[in-house]
């Protein structure tokens, strides 16, 4: 008797990703669902998912973080999750960021995780008087050199490029966005310009660059479904001054003193902004740290969708519904 033949479908990749409170990282998990298994976790609370999506609350040192693992046949990883440095001391970002990035890259080789994307930001290329016009890939990570507190991003960076070179079995891509803004957004940017009073160092009004986090969601996926391994900065190409972006977002600038270099640091420690105006970060206030993103945009086919009046009237109309 004839026996009926037919081709197997090939069963659906499991993506694991950490960060999953966020807003990016709960963008990204939506588009993937339905199209791919999806495992998420995340060390500040355990996030609510749709049917179908495994959610975990575990900090990525401990032990539980490997018992997913063992769990699940976890195929690829997109690493989200960060501590920024307003939220916790320089020791539990760097436990956190540094030495937790490094048991989720021994994990995934263990587990023979095929592929990792690491968002990582512009911030490792550090604010300089001496940044060249357009930053790319290749250019030194330098911002350890102004700050300690950017320690861990620099040297997760580093790690992360270690892996990426002496693995290439895992295809690590490491994604160095700008500014990502927009609804949900909880980063230090998006506090800023969500305030109806901004400071602006006077005399200062550095070129910046914004994305909006739909478009970031859009990289983050078509990264991990190409799949091309490497270093890439995600950015459109344009940009606008700080203090024309605090305007657009209807802000009202509250001008403060850069001289000495210490007082905007003690204006910002005395006041308590340092949530949205980091003493760390005030050389990113005075000194443009433009990013060069054609290699991801010609690598991947991708073009950012919403421009930057799309980006500014989501903070302008915060305003207008809260008064």
């Amino acid at each position: 008797m004839a026996t009926k033949t037919g081709s197997r479908a090939a069963p659906k990749k499991t993506v694991l990703v950490t960060g999953a409170a966020g807003s990016l990282a709960k963008r990204v998990i939506a588009r993937l669902h339905g199209q791919y298994n999806v495992i998420a976790v995340d060390f500040r609370r355990k996030v609510e998912t749709d049917a179908g999506i495994p959610s975990y609350l575990v900090e990525l040192h401990k032990r539980g973080f490997e018992d997913i693992f063992a769990s699940h046949k976890v195929d690829a990883v997109i690493h989200i999750g960060r501590i920024f440095a307003h939220e916790k001391t320089r020791q539990q970002r760097y436990n956190a960021n540094v030495l937790g990035c490094k048991r989720l890259l021994d994990l995934c080789r263990k587990y023979k995780v095929g592929q990792v994307i690491i968002h990582s930001t512009y911030y490792v290329y550090g604010a300089s008087a001496y940044n060249p016009a357009l930053i790319d890939e290749d250019a030194p990570l330098k911002a350890s050199e102004v700050t300690q507190d950017l320690v861990d991003s620099v040297e997760l960076e580093s790690l992360a490029n270690i892996y990426l070179w002496k693995h290439p079995e895992l295809n690590i891509t490491i994604l160095r966005p700008c500014n990502v803004l927009g609804p949900g957004v909880r980063n230090t940017m998006s506090i800023l310009l969500s305030r109806s009073l901004v400071p602006v160092l006077i005399g200062f009004s550095p070129l910046m660059q914004f994305l909006h986090v739909d478009d970031m969601t859009d990289a983050m996926i078509a990264a991990f479904e190409q799949n091309k391994p490497g270093i890439y900065n995600v950015a459109p190409d344009d940009y606008v001054p700080y203090q024309e972006a605090v305007a657009q977002c209807g802000c009202r600038k509250l001008p403060v003193l850069s001289i000495p270099p210490s007082l905007p640091k003690l204006v910002a420690s005395v006041l308590n902004w340092n949530a949205f105006f980091p003493p760390y970060l005030v050389n990113y206030f005075k000194y443009p740290v433009i990013l060069d993103g054609r290699l991801f945009r010609e690598t991947f086919s991708w073009r950012p969708r919403r421009n930057l009046n799309d980006i500014f009237t989501y903070y302008r109309k915060q305003k207008l519904s809260a008064s």
